[in-house]
Formats: C-alpha cells, sequence, structure tokens
C-alpha cells in the first residue's frame, strides 16, 4: 500500500522564519550605516572646530553636566523610595502609585513639560500658593533649574521602579533569615538590599545619563537661553535655522561618539539592565522586613507622600486646568487641534504597526538561527537606537534626503519610520519573553504531530502573544504620538503634530490651551492603551518579560 503523502502545513519552511527578520535587520542596519555615513561625509572641518570654538565647547560641557547632575538627582530619590515601596507592601494606593510611575515610559515629554509649568511656573500653583502667602517662588523655572526637574521627574520614578522589581527579586528565604535575625534598616542595606542593587545601578545610571544627554523637549522649551543649550538642541538649531550642515553633522557625531562609548563600557563590563518594569513581579507579603515598624514605618510614608505628590501634581495640573479648554474646543472645533490630531495619528499608526512587525521578525530569526554572526546581528539591530540617539539618525537622514524634503508627505513618512526604529528596544522588551514561552516539551509534542508552520503559529504561539502584541503596539503608537525631536527637524510648524502645536502654544505663553492640547493627547494615549488592552485573556499567566544585558548584548530602553 503506497504511503500517503501529506502536502507540507503552509509557511513550513525555515526561510518563512528565518528571511523577514533578515531582511529587516539588513534594512536597519542599512538605514543606520547610511545615516552615519552622511554624517561622516557631512563633517567637513574635522574635530579642530571643537577646539577652536567657545561655543561648541560650552554646549559639550552643558549637556554632560546636566546630564551627570539628572543622574545624581534621579538615583538619590529613587534608592530610598524604592527600598520604602519595598518595605511597605500592604498600604492602599501602592499599585496605582506602580503605575503612575510606570507613566513616564509612555507620557510625551512635552506633555510633562507643560503639567511642570503649570505647577512650578510663574504662573503655576505654587507662585499662586506663595503670593497667597506673601512671598515668591525662589526659583526661576526656566534653565537649569526646569532641566534638573523635568528629567528627575521622568528618571526618578523609573529608575524607582526597575529598582523596585529588583529588589522584589531578593530570594525569599534571605528574606526570611534576615527577619528571623532582626537585621535593622543598615544592615539590611549592607547585606540585601546593596549587593542586589550593586549590579544593576551602571546600567541604569548609563540610561538614564543617555536619556538626559539626549533630551531635546525638555531643554528647548524649558532651556531658557544660550547658556542652557544642549547638544541635541544646538544640532536642531543649526539645521533648521543657520543652515549649518557642518556644524550638525559634527555635533551629532560628537554625541554619538559619547553615548557610544557609554554603553561599550557598560557592556564591556557585562551590567544586568531591565528598563521595562516586569509586572509580574510582586513582593512577599508574608516576610515583612524588621525596619518597616516604627519610627522608619512614619518616616517611609512621608517619603511615599511626598513622592506621589511630586508625580500626581503635573497631571492634576494638565486635567483641571486642559479640561474646561479641551471642552469648549471639542464644543467649537478649530482646524488646529484636529489638524495636529490626525497628523499624529497618520504618522504614529504606521509607526506602531511597522515596529510589532519588524520585532516579531527579529524574533522569529534569532529563534531559528544558530549562535554566530547573522544570529548576533539579527539580534543586536533591534537595539541600535539606544545607540544612535533619534536626532543623530535624523540629522544624518536629514543630510541625506535634504533635496527630496519638499515633496508633500515626504518628511512625515521619514519620522514615521525613525519612530518605528525608535520603538523597537520597548516593543522587543515586551514581546521577548512571551515569544520565547514555548517550552522545549511543547515544542517537542508539536514536532511529533506535525504542528509546523501557520497552525503551530496559530494554536501555539498567538494565544501566548496576544496580549503582548497588543501591549508592544500601545507603546510604538504612543511613543511615536508623543515625538517632538524627530518632527521638528523634518516636520512644517504650519502644520504642526500634536507635541509641536503644544510647543508652539507653551512658546507664546498659552498655558491653557497648552494645558488643553497636553489634555487632549494624553485623553488619546489612555484610549489607545484602553482599546488595545481588550483582547481576550489568556487562560495562564504569560512568563515574565525581564531580560538583560547578558541575553541579547545590548540593555533594553
Amino acid at each position: 500500500m503506497p504511503a500517503i503523502i501529506r502536502p507540507a502545513p503552509p509557511l513550513s519552511h525555515p526561510n518563512w522564519q528565518l528571511a523577514p527578520g533578515l531582511v529587516f535587520s539588513g534594512l536597519i542596519l542599512l538605514l543606520m550605516g547610511s545615516g552615519l555615513l552622511a554624517l561622516i561625509l557631512g563633517t567637513e572641518s574635522g574635530p579642530a572646530e571643537l577646539w577652536q570654538s567657545p561655543y561648541l565647547q560650552g554646549v559639550i560641557r552643558f549637556t554632560a553636566w546636566q546630564a551627570t547632575l539628572s543622574v545624581l538627582g534621579s538615583l538619590l530619590i529613587a534608592v530610598p523610595v524604592a527600598r520604602a515601596l519595598v518595605r511597605h507592601t500592604g498600604f492602599p494606593g501602592r499599585s496605582a502609585l506602580l503605575r503612575l510611575m510606570e507613566l513616564s515610559l509612555v507620557m510625551p515629554t512635552i506633555v510633562a513639560v507643560s503639567g511642570l509649568v503649570a505647577v512650578y511656573g510663574r504662573n503655576g500653583w505654587l507662585a499662586d500658593a506663595a503670593e497667597w502667602a506673601g512671598g515668591s517662588l525662589p526659583w526661576n523655572l526656566y534653565g537649569i533649574t526646569g532641566i534638573l526637574l523635568a528629567h528627575i521627574f521622568f528618571n526618578a520614578p523609573l529608575a524607582a521602579r526597575v529598582m523596585v522589581q529588583t529588589l522584589e527579586r531578593i530570594p525569599v528565604n534571605q528574606r526570611r533569615a534576615a527577619s528571623q535575625l532582626g537585621l535593622g534598616s543598615w544592615q539590611l542595606w549592607r547585606v540585601l538590599d546593596w549587593p542586589t542593587l550593586r549590579p544593576v545601578l551602571p546600567g541604569l545610571a548609563a540610561l538614564v545619563f543617555s536619556l538626559c544627554f539626549t533630551s531635546f523637549a525638555i531643554v528647548v522649551t524649558l532651556g531658557g537661553g544660550p547658556g542652557a543649550t544642549t547638544i541635541e538642541v544646538a544640532i536642531y538649531q543649526a539645521l533648521r535655522f543657520e543652515f549649518d550642515f557642518n556644524r550638525a553633522a559634527l555635533l551629532a557625531c560628537v554625541q554619538l561618539l559619547i553615548c557610544g562609548g557609554l554603553w561599550w563600557l557598560v557592556f564591556r563590563g557585562n551590567r544586568h539592565q531591565a528598563v521595562l518594569p516586569d509586572q509580574s513581579s510582586s513582593a512577599d507579603t508574608a516576610s515583612p522586613r524588621a525596619d518597616s515598624a516604627g519610627w522608619r514605618r512614619i518616616t517611609d510614608r512621608v517619603l511615599i507622600g511626598l513622592f506621589t505628590l511630586f508625580l500626581a501634581l503635573p497631571v492634576l495640573a494638565i486635567a483641571l486646568r486642559g479640561i474646561p479648554w479641551l471642552a469648549g474646543e471639542l464644543a467649537n472645533p478649530r482646524l488646529a487641534l484636529w489638524g495636529a490630531t490626525l497628523r499624529s495619528l497618520a504618522i504614529a499608526l504606521p509607526a506602531g504597526f511597522l515596529a510589532v512587525a519588524i520585532t516579531l521578525t527579529l524574533l522569529a530569526a534569532t529563534n531559528v538561527l544558530k549562535p554566530g554572526l547573522p544570529r548576533s546581528l539579527a539580534s543586536v539591530s533591534g537595539y541600535l537606537p539606544l545607540i544612535v540617539p533619534p536626532i543623530v539618525l535624523g540629522t544624518g537622514l536629514f543630510l541625506l534626503i535634504q533635496p527630496r524634503l519638499g515633496i508633500q508627505g515626504y518628511g512625515l513618512l521619514v519620522v514615521s519610520l525613525i519612530n518605528s526604529l525608535m520603538a523597537l528596544p520597548f516593543t522587543l522588551q515586551v514581546l521577548r519573553g512571551p515569544f520565547q514561552a514555548s517550552g522545549t516539551s511543547t515544542l517537542r509534542v508539536a514536532d511529533q504531530l506535525d504542528i509546523r508552520g501557520w497552525y503551530r503559529w496559530r494554536w501555539l504561539q498567538w494565544p501566548r502573544l496576544k496580549r503582548p502584541t497588543a501591549l508592544a503596539l500601545g507603546y510604538g503608537i504612543t511613543l511615536s504620538m508623543g515625538d517632538f525631536g524627530v518632527i521638528a527637524l523634518f516636520g512644517s510648524p504650519a502644520q504642526p503634530t500634536l507635541p509641536m502645536l503644544l510647543h508652539q502654544q507653551l512658546g507664546s505663553y498659552q498655558v491653557a490651551a497648552a494645558t488643553g492640547t497636553a489634555c487632549w493627547l494624553l485623553v488619546i494615549i489612555a484610549a489607545i492603551f484602553v482599546l488595545l488592552s481588550r483582547p481576550g485573556r489568556l487562560p495562564h499567566r504569560t512568563p515574565a518579560t525581564h531580560t538583560g544585558v547578558t541575553q541579547t548584548g545590548v540593555p533594553h530602553a
């Protein structure tokens, strides 16, 4: 009796998993390489201009100085807050505070700036309270003070959240032993907390430094003058106002060397770093710490309360000041807000879907490839945006395609493409764990049952990836919605996106309109996440998505 030859399942050939990932990886490397080559070719004067220009030296010094101060301020706040949150795991509102701390990952920078201005600005809440008390604010928000305040607002909660999940991974038996021995706060810090945080701090400090070093929207809005100009702002000014492409290319190369050198040191030290908080981690409430009672309990509650106010007041100010303006705007719609909304969505939606598509193909190719150079390239290419900041890549592409920027829609297409690349580290962080969640035994059984290709994806992988993919899509879309740095290079002030419109309103001191636009942007972001959180629930919890530098060769951000 002749053997029955069954047709191969659709998409079962290994090349269906391998080829798309390799193609996207090659395109990413080609795009990055083209942008960097354009920078190198555009730098005509060479590094000699750096030594001859006091202005450029001042820009580089100020950029490094404000980033260093921001790192110190963020970590000095994050460490005690993280320890307080780990010591007290049962107080009401703890989960809401952790979600608020994670808001810094998706809140557009320019939105947070509008909230900080509404609270700490000349006409803000604190100024009104000080005037009512017969005094005045002892600071000026514009300048180094405002820059540091905004950087700490963004990075302290992010660092504290990462530290919380790191401290919560201390083995249960060690925590119970410390509790039984009655170790005090200092002893627990020396024996448990510091050894756990020490491997994380170098990578975390490098991440915060690079985020502050490459900050654009915060500095261009709160800088207050030439004395508070960073490299990114100087690049923007050189391209958009001075048309000095040589200076822009030179500064972009300097920024790339500094950021790349910093991450090279982190990689060389083989430091572990997680950036997206792992929401599956939870503290062991069965073994309370000995330093969570007495006067320490009071001071921790005060610290947590002040930290909560620090994070919540700008968001509350956006809501209270923005909702009345927004209600009037929605009742009598004007072209500016709705046109900016449509342009932002036209950029963000393709960027989010492209980021998720590239992420899935890169992960599929990494799973198929054996250890070697091709697998390393496929794995590392998705994290190159951490090393090549968006303004650097944007500057290179600006120089490369400058003659075509006058074509209608061409600049917005480039913005969408760059935003999709900038979202890759986040989408990779979200999807890597669920994508690799299928155990060896499950795959072995699938092979024995000849469940391959499309059927394996449909019945084994997609149920695990449905909700993480929706979350990754939310990150990709919202990160692009809040972009201001790249759109400032390629966009037109006459046709702004929502972040650019918000910047224009802040620059003309339209505080009510700015908070209304910021409120509208937050509403859209919240609606996107609510809409994308509706995919069907899984019958079981997906494994943690926490990964580190050693798994991919690069840290996550």
